[in-house]
């Protein structure tokens, strides 16, 4: 009997060590697991093998779904990958099934966006699996951009994860007139992450947390203080949201369920394969973005899709853009290729910083360039002139060695204004006017004041004196209406006199 119990514990324990599996960043499967942190072998751990009490029980679907488990087999593909990863409850609504249908309805438009996906979807996973966040998380830029990096709404939101200037720079996503970093595949996932794991942390709900992402934490914390206070539910689905927002969540769903059964709702996922796409490679000087792809052997446009954070840029600055993304291959193409080259410079182009402001036609004329290229490579549209201090692209002179540096290219902005005509205008100063009222009357700068009539900044004008002004067109015709409506105001004084009879004297 006792060698009965004991192969019974033997068998009991087995079965232990194949069903159970300590999960989280600190799991070791089997005594020689390797230490994530350290690089080093596990082997010296204390380990306590977990034996479970009363009778062995069959797994059930719903242990299997919360990675109770771990698969023998890893998945086949990124697909499967994100399946075995769900971890948020399902939403089952008519919303969802109109939005299945939306999709559904139209498969072209599901496989462009997926085939787009297929460049960022495994660094999305494993960064979700490194938060042990639920997998489906990977599928909102689906809802987000379609998965286009170069995607901007219409009010100003950028890149696959849709981040508001604001909200990126609070997640320190940098922005100036060489890059942004809304765009940047490494950086916004890092960024989007970060604030959705904020946003689970103060609302306890995942559904609650996504609608903040949409529609703002603010506004989905006031929603449920309004709910609270009407004593009505405070779920996603209880909540009066705008209609945005409230199909946001169900647009999510639907892409869920197609991805979980694609032959269901007429849709054919591509192939992803659960691997990485691209590697990072370290970039210390100055190169242009064609010479990359030149020297890694991918087309501009593929380059571009990995490295959209610098538009249309036609060159990379070493100090503030230090690392690219190429595809795995073309990696070690391109480090292999540029220690090799020898035709001549990286770079041909740097940056200038506009020392005072003037229009795109001056500023072009002093670097060498046609106004059209420079209104292209900078983006400037018409009627505006640039401002003293913005930092734009121009071509590097034959004789300059050195790279941009860092706090140009970290920081440099472009800065305009409405390119506004001034013309020469003669006023005349009213009583005790000094060069200070007038410029304040007119909102120019007491300087600009003092120079155009070269006198001091602390001067006063003689009453009557005549004051030169450079005013914009709007600003003259004002002066012009004005003057114009005095001098009839004095012609009507001056008739009236004239017409008026005089009295005559008393005849003694």
């Amino acid at each position: 009997m006792k060698l009965y119990k004991l192969a019974c514990l033997g068998a009991l324990l087995w079965l232990t060590g194949c069903a159970s599996v300590t999960t989280g960043p600190d799991a070791i499967h089997g005594p020689a697991a390797a230490d994530a942190t350290s690089g080093h072998r596990a082997t010296d751990r204390a380990y306590s093998p977990l034996i479970p009490s009363g009778k062995l029980q069959p797994i059930t679907a719903a242990q299997a779904a919360s990675r109770a488990v771990t698969e023998l087999a890893p998945p086949a593909d990124i697909w499967e990958r994100i399946r075995r990863g769900y971890g948020m409850p399902n939403l089952e609504s008519d919303l969802v099934l109109d939005r299945e249908q939306w999709y559904s309805r139209r498969p072209d438009y599901m496989l462009r966006m997926t085939e787009r996906s297929n460049k960022y979807l495994f660094h999305i996973v494993e960064e979700l699996e490194r938060r042990n966040m639920p997998s489906e998380l990977a599928l909102l830029p689906f809802i987000e951009s379609a998965f286009n990096p170069q995607a901007v709404s219409s009010a100003k939101a950028a890149g696959i994860w849709q981040f508001m200037p604001a909200t990126g720079k609070d997640f320190d996503l940098k922005q100036n007139a060489f890059r942004d970093d809304r765009r940047d595949v490494l950086a916004s996932t890092r960024a989007a992450l970060d604030y959705l794991q904020r946003l689970y942390g103060m609302f306890g709900d995942w559904n609650l947390a996504l609608a903040a992402y949409n529609w703002g934490e603010g506004s989905v914390g006031r929603a449920i203080a309004k709910n609270k206070r009407a004593g009505l539910g405070l779920a996603y689905t209880d909540l009066t949201m705008p209609a945005e927002t409230r199909l946001y969540v169900p647009k999510l769903q639907a892409v869920k369920n197609i991805v979980s059964n694609p032959q269901a709702f007429n849709t054919r996922l591509p192939l992803i394969g659960n691997h990485p796409y691209f590697q990072t490679v370290d970039i210390k000087h100055d190169i242009d973005v064609a010479l990359v792809a030149k020297l890694a052997d991918v087309t501009v446009d593929n380059f571009k899709a990995l490295n959209p954070s610098g538009g249309s840029q036609p060159v990379i600055l070493a100090a503030g853009t230090p690392q690219i993304l190429l595809p795995w291959d073309n990696a070690i193409i391109f480090q292999s290729n540029l220690k090799d080259f020898n035709g001549g410079r990286l770079a041909s182009w740097t940056v200038w910083r506009a020392p005072s402001t003037m229009n795109p036609a001056e500023a072009a004329k002093r670097v060498g360039m046609t106004e059209a290229d420079m209104r292209s490579i900078n983006k400037i549209p018409p009627r505006v002139v640039i401002r003293a201090g913005s930092s734009l692209l121009v071509p590097r002179p034959t004789q300059l060695d050195a790279d941009v540096a860092v706090h140009v290219a970290d920081n440099g902005q472009l800065s305009l204004a409405p390119d506004v005509i001034l013309k020469r205008t003669l006023i005349k100063a009213g009583k005790k006017d000094s060069v200070a009222k007038v410029a304040s009357r007119y909102r120019v700068s007491a300087a600009s004041v003092a120079e155009w009539n070269n006198v001091s900044a602390a001067a006063v004008f003689k009453t009557g004196q005549k004051v030169v002004m450079f005013l914009p067109v709007r600003a003259k015709s004002l002066v012009q209406r004005k003057t114009a409506s005095k001098n009839q105001s004095a012609s009507k004084k001056s008739r009236s006199k004239v017409g008026k009879p005089t009295r005559l004297a008393k005849q003694p």
